[in-house]
């Protein structure tokens, strides 16, 4: 439904015959005229349209009074290749010119040619496509900065970091104690806190065995407390 009435159909079909009919009679009274002016030579033509001679024409000249309906269409080819030749522009035709070429010719034409220009609105599409990838990557940076901070720090990790936090975490407090950061000690050899602090906790004798090497004996260690000393 195009929303137009029987009658408005039919006003339109009526000035389309009556355009119609009026080109038709245009046609037919060219067409009269061009044969009666068939056999006139085109000097008396010319001279009866009050016009120069083409041939006479240069640069800067006025060559529309040559493309009125009285003029004939012979002189009308005369006045516009004298055009031609004279005005540089028309007459070196760049043959880049997209619109240099008669593609009203079905032999030149492509055949099944497609375009994205639209009559009336352009090269829309390719607009509308710009459009619709930068809404989608306004869309995707929207979403990658709503993601947590952590996951971002865990996925960007390197290995040298990952060597770094595994070292910082095996090495000791820098307030530990110095003599507690050589390694365990025993629970037999530890001193007992009611016990002197000067006196050295030795080791409970090890049974040998005959056919086994003998190991060094461990050595004694001994602490030294800044409470002991000053109590002493």
């Amino acid at each position: 439904m195009t929303g137009r009435t029987f009658w408005d159909r039919r006003r339109a079909a009526v000035e389309a015959e009556a355009q119609a009919e009026a080109r038709a009679t245009a046609d037919a009274d060219i067409a009269a005229r061009e044969a009666e002016l068939a056999e006139v030579d085109d000097a008396e033509i010319l001279a009866s349209l009050d016009l120069p001679d083409p041939e006479t024409l240069g640069p800067g000249d006025d060559f529309k009074a040559f493309l009125t309906d009285v003029v004939p269409a012979r002189i009308k080819t005369r006045a516009l290749r004298r055009l031609w030749i004279t005005n540089p522009v028309l007459a070196n035709v760049d043959g880049l010119l997209d619109y240099g070429d008669d593609f009203t010719d079905a032999a030149m034409a492509v055949e099944h040619i497609q375009t994205a220009y639209q009559v009336g609105k352009g090269m829309t599409a390719h607009v509308e496509e710009l459009a619709r990838q930068a809404e989608a990557a306004a869309e995707k940076a929207a979403q990658d900065s709503q993601l947590p901070e952590a996951d971002g720090a865990e996925g960007d990790a390197t290995p040298e970091a990952e060597s770094e936090l595994a070292v910082a975490a095996t090495a000791p407090a820098p307030d530990a104690d110095p003599a507690m950061a050589q390694g365990p000690i025993d629970a037999g050899t530890a001193p007992q806190p009611d016990a002197d602090p000067t006196a050295v906790a030795e080791a409970a004798p090890q049974e040998f065995d005959d056919e086994m090497p003998l190991q060094a004996a461990p050595r004694r260690m001994r602490f030294v407390f800044d409470s002991a000393e000053e109590t002493a």
